[in-house]
């Protein structure tokens, strides 16, 4: 399935892109997670277990166990913190 992926702040200077269409056999954000991590470097190692990380599907804050679609739009995201 054919799928957009948003990242922000500081994974979005791990992989080095704002943005990307990706084909994938993932069901779940648990497995395109899993995907993305097994990418080189710094890119793997942004969404690496143990990691705080928040997820988005279709601009809903979602948990891993949510299921992908064809088409949809996920965002990963560090928790931000306001000041």
């Amino acid at each position: 399935m054919k799928i957009t992926i948003r990242y922000f702040a500081s994974i979005r200077e791990a992989f080095g892109v704002a943005s990307e269409s990706l084909d994938t056999s993932a069901h779940t954000l648990a497995q395109l997670r899993e995907e993305l991590m097994a990418r080189p470097g710094a890119a793997g190692e942004a969404l690496a277990r143990g990691r705080a990380v928040r997820m988005a599907l279709n601009q809903v804050m979602s948990d891993e166990s949510a299921a992908l679609i064809d088409g949809c739009e996920i965002a990963f995201f560090p928790p931000v913190t306001g000041g």
